[in-house]
């Protein structure tokens, strides 16, 4: 049986709303698309690859699911680590909206089979492969709030922007981690893995 794993960009506010670029995603009035750029360096590459070496299938929100079905496919080189997993094993978009999907490999759930369709192809994977999930804000929501996450990696970027879109909303389950990796990158990215352990316990030092 394989395993859910979240894999997301983070400011040090916990922003994780349009990392890749300007028009990225605009919503809300964000004006701060990007914000990974400057730092990007060798270190994030190589973790990326190795997370990517891992996947068996992705599960994607609609939105970054369409950022990706716009770049991903024109990238034809079979040795890249990033284009040959998107573009070669099944990926699945958490969407009550999106009807007809181009790209290939493709299958679209809505919210009341999502549950059932996880367990499913968790349990097809084999060894130690990932149902790797990438951003995909709301459906990250959604899914630590049921306790679906097996594995986060954090990749937490040192800028803070004060406003956007965040990982961990107000409201939110209180969950205790247990750190299973962690490394920073030359440009300062602190890259954090974690296992949920369950709910957070509470104590005093008095």
């Amino acid at each position: 049986m394989g395993k859910l794993t979240l894999t997301t960009f983070l400011t040090l506010d916990g922003v994780m709303q349009a990392p890749g670029g300007p028009d990225e995603d605009r919503s809300g009035g964000f004006p701060y698309g990007g914000w990974v750029v400057p730092y990007a360096d060798e270190g994030m590459g190589v973790f990326v690859t190795e997370v990517f070496e891992r996947a068996g299938a992705f599960l994607l929100g609609r939105r970054t699911y369409e950022i990706f079905a716009g770049y991903w496919p024109q990238i034809t080189d079979p040795v890249d680590p990033v284009a040959s997993r998107l573009n070669g094993l099944p990926k699945y978009v958490a969407s009550t909206t999106l009807k007809d999907p181009a790209w290939a490999g493709t299958t679209v759930v809505d919210g009341e089979h999502l549950q059932s369709e996880i367990t499913r192809v968790k349990d097809a994977l084999e060894g130690t492969r990932e149902l790797q999930v990438h951003g995909s804000g709301a459906l990250a929501q959604w899914l630590l709030a049921r306790d679906l996450v097996d594995e986060l990696n954090l990749l937490l970027f040192p800028v803070f922007l004060g406003t956007g879109r965040r990982l961990f909303p107000t409201g939110g389950l209180p969950t205790a981690c247990e750190l299973i990796g962690s490394r920073t990158t030359p440009n300062g990215i602190a890259i954090q893995s974690y296992r949920p352990t369950g709910r957070a316990t509470f104590g005093s030092f008095v």
